[in-house]
């Protein structure tokens, strides 16, 4: 079908992109087991920019295969089933989770229940589970037509924030007196910044570009706002560092300020994806990568499904309610997305914003 779209970018250069005809169209012939599903909205943000920079060493670019040197960024959002030939699915149902930046894919569900599935496609087996699992949206208590744009958006960085609070707050913040985002503006940091507003007992101060300082002051979540060029003027108190711009010189910057007073520096994301630098011996403790679903995963083991997921979506809730400042953009087609992309890829993008995009014109 002429309609079916792949966005794809050069593994090599995030800033070579193209859409082109997609791998799977509206007419594919489905295997047993198989469903194929039309993607209909999904939320782009600085996450998925991360998803391409660290595609190689993640496996990010394994879940949606391109051809040889291009790949598609993985986003969060909202599909119907297009054509069924698995017992357990129905064609003409709606389904919330990881997907590529397409018009359509094909999904081999597994482990069905009312509520989720997981994709057993063999090439996704030895990736991540988290990212495997699809919401059947007639069983999830938090859906609705009008909360898709923020649960697509929030709903996986916002799991991420949640996590990281709570690795926190079972480590008591480490002894720290203060917390410090970088990224400060990102959607994950928000959500954290909130997280460990609400929780108490250490400040949380954000470290992001100037020309957001004013609005990352005006969510309310933080105690403080830093502009980068400013970095210096950090209290000298024991603190955790929460690295999501991923930006060597920032990063070195905190720790010859900060030295032994860094009880912990997580790295987390990398929206100053340009400005990776190699890991260097610096003043403090060593830079610890903290990837969600490993702590995910114990958490599970822990709690269980059902009572984490109702930890999460009331936590979810909460922080949507406290969202006033979010303004939800779409973006429809593939010009829109296009420059959607690359604006994001540049930094060129409104903080206050929330983007969701649809591929199909």
């Amino acid at each position: 079908m002429s309609d079916a779209l792949d966005f794809v970018v050069n593994r090599s250069d995030l800033r070579q992109c193209a859409v082109e005809p997609g791998r799977v169209a509206g007419d594919t012939a489905l295997a047993t087991g198989q469903i194929l599903l039309r993607i209909d909205r999904f939320a782009f943000t600085a996450n998925n920019v991360t998803y391409g920079a660290v595609g190689d060493m993640i496996g990010y670019w394994d879940f949606f295969p391109a051809r040889a040197g291009w790949g598609r960024i993985p986003v969060w959002g909202f599909a119907d089933v297009l054509a069924s030939r698995h017992d357990a699915v129905a064609s003409g149902e709606r389904l919330y989770g990881y997907l590529p930046m397409s018009t359509h894919v094909l999904l081999a569900p597994d482990q069905a229940t009312a509520a989720t599935f997981v994709d057993a496609a063999p090439h996704r087996a030895a990736l991540p589970p988290i990212y495997n699992q699809y919401t059947r949206c007639a069983a999830d208590p938090l859906h609705s037509g009008d909360r898709e744009p923020y649960i697509a958006l929030f709903r996986p960085l916002f799991a991420t924030a949640f996590l990281l609070d709570d690795f926190l707050a079972g480590e008591n913040a480490f002894g720290a007196r203060q917390v410090v985002l970088s990224s400060a503006s990102s959607k994950t940091a928000l959500g954290l910044a909130c997280l460990l507003r609400t929780r108490g007992g250490a400040r949380v101060i954000g470290l992001t570009a100037p020309a957001n300082a004013a609005f990352v002051d005006e969510t309310g979540y933080y105690d403080r706002v830093v502009p980068y060029d400013a970095v210096e003027t950090l209290p000298a108190a024991p603190t955790v560092f929460v690295d999501f711009a991923g930006d060597g010189a920032v990063r070195e910057r905190v720790h010859r300020h900060l030295g032994d007073r860094l009880r912990r520096s997580a790295q987390v994301g990398v929206t100053h994806w340009e400005r990776i630098a190699a890991p260097a011996a610096l003043p403090g403790p060593a830079p610890a990568f903290f990837f969600a679903p490993t702590h995910l995963q114990r958490r599970l083991q822990e709690w269980g499904p059902a009572p984490f997921q109702r930890r999460l979506d009331a936590a979810l809730q909460r922080f949507l309610t406290a969202s006033a400042w979010l303004r939800i953009v779409e973006h429809r087609g593939p010009a829109a997305v296009e420059r959607l992309y690359r604006a994001m890829v540049d930094g060129r993008v409104d903080p206050a914003a929330g983007h969701i995009c649809t591929l199909s014109p």
